[in-house]
């Protein structure tokens, strides 16, 4: 299959680092122009440098903001006015007992990983559904499913975020616009890496660290290691294709079977 995207603009949210980063790679090498995102123009800026090297490509533009913010988003929005794939990645998480997360946390939490994405779909999805072609795509989490004791406040962010996809695949439908949501499992990032050193003993190796985690925090994974960020990319490019036209209102997972369902 040959995903081909010549023509077509893209915004990954929160992709100077991690999974956003390998989509906007991915993308990129797929021949789209990808505006990729992060709070610090200085990191994106490096970012873009970066994966234009990795991808010997020029596609990649700095498209810098801090989404979790009105005023954020409407600047990013004058700068670049039309997008064709909006990707909304950014997200924030970590552990934190269940009965001492703070109000202010969970509207923080709400505010990037839930509001930012409405935001952004709010812009652009108009303009996609009058010229007859779009992709929006949230990246969720198996923790939308899966509740995590240590981050529920993560993780029922992620469930608002299966929602929201849903409902916006049936204000758009008909349109020729497709909205789904991917299901990332357990992935390997630098903030997964800190985040699995808080779970385990920090004086394990990093592939002792991994195994541990698995085998104790997420013992239903069928792939049994944590996934490459590229793998999720390969989805999301898939997803942001001509090719998955009849794909919308989806929660489509690339989890490493971790979701103990037979169902998507």
């Amino acid at each position: 299959m040959a995903i081909d995207l010549e023509g077509r603009t893209a915004l990954v949210t929160g992709s100077t680092q991690g999974i956003g980063e390998a989509i906007a790679a991915k993308l990129a090498l797929a021949g789209a122009r990808v505006g990729v995102n992060g709070r610090k123009p200085a990191t994106v800026d490096a970012a873009v440098a970066r994966i234009n090297e990795i991808t010997f490509t020029d596609r990649c533009f700095a498209a810098p903001g801090d989404l979790a913010t009105e005023d954020g988003t409407a600047a990013l929005a004058d700068g670049l006015p039309t997008v064709d794939i909006l990707v909304n990645n950014l997200g924030i998480f970590g552990a934190e007992p269940a009965l001492e997360i703070a109000d202010d946390e969970w509207r923080r939490y709400f505010e990037v990983n839930v509001l930012s994405a409405v935001r952004l779909i709010r812009t652009y999805l108009p303009g996609m559904t009058a010229r007859g072609w779009g992709r929006v795509l949230n990246i969720a989490s198996d923790s939308a499913v899966v509740i995590p004791e240590e981050m529920i406040h993560y993780g029922t962010t992620k469930t608002a975020l299966l929602g929201v996809s849903r409902g916006f695949a049936k204000s758009s439908a008909g349109s020729g616009v497709t909205v789904n949501s991917v299901i990332a499992g357990p992935t390997r990032t630098g903030g997964v890496e800190d985040f699995v050193y808080q779970l385990v003993d920090r004086d394990l190796s990093w592939e002792e660290a991994q195994r541990e985690f698995m085998r104790l925090h997420r013992p239903q994974s069928l792939l049994r290691r944590l996934i490459e960020p590229e793998e999720i990319a390969n989805l999301v490019a898939y997803l942001s294709s001509p090719l998955a036209s009849a794909t919308t209102g989806a929660a489509v997972r690339v989890d490493g079977g971790y979701v103990d369902s037979i169902l998507p």
